[in-house]
């Protein structure tokens, strides 16, 4: 599973941007180095499918038995469906929310109270979205193309008793670019920081 790869492609397609003199503003109001639109992968072919194949290498070396892949909506359910094709497993996906209309469903396809569910969502921040979405099916785990990294994310985690693997982190990505000098060593310690507490970021 060669994540590297995946990485460098990530920033040099700039699906994920680093711009520590010129931070981007989260929706929450934290100041951010970094930007990720992870949605842009579908456009890369090469790309999407070096990501569906690690996803399916950490499931099947983290949920052995999974019988189910599942796509949390909208973002994830491209990836579910590559991961789910690779691994010849059916796939679901899982609404945020019940629809407000028809017969209300929130998941989409066929599950059993034996099935063992795993979610596929492209990036998590604190992880809420889809720890609410894995409790509609009752899933034994999550999985991302990429994580922050945050410690509130691993409490969350922890809290639900829902195991969550991650591909790509944060602390990866900026070490990888300080390794390919992207980035120097003042910026790796001031971007290491911000991630040690995001709220402190100027």
């Amino acid at each position: 599973m060669n994540t590297t790869s995946i990485l460098k492609d990530l920033v040099s397609d700039r699906i994920v941007q680093l711009n520590p003199s010129q931070p981007f503003t989260f929706a929450s109001g934290i100041k951010s180095p970094i930007y990720t639109d992870l949605r842009l992968t579908i456009s890369y072919p090469k790309l999407r499918r070096k990501i569906y194949l690690a996803l399916g290498d950490l499931i099947e070396t983290n949920f052995p038995n999974a019988t189910v892949i599942g796509g949390v909506a909208t973002a994830g359910i491209p990836h579910a469906a590559w991961v789910a094709e690779e691994m010849q497993l059916p796939m679901i996906y899982v609404r945020s929310k019940p629809k407000d209309h028809g017969t209300s469903k929130q998941i989409e396809g066929r599950v059993t109270p034996s099935d063992h569910i795993v979610l596929i969502d492209d990036l998590i921040s604190t992880g809420g979205s889809v720890i609410k979405a894995s409790k509609a099916v009752q899933a034994d785990g999550v999985v991302s193309i990429f994580s922050y990294g945050f410690a509130d994310a691993t409490d969350n985690f922890k809290k639900a008793n829902l195991k969550f693997v991650p591909l790509l982190t944060y602390p990866e990505l900026i070490k990888q670019m300080l390794n390919d000098e992207q980035i120097q060593n003042d910026e790796y310690e001031r971007l290491n920081k911000w991630h040690q507490d995001p709220w402190s970021w100027k």
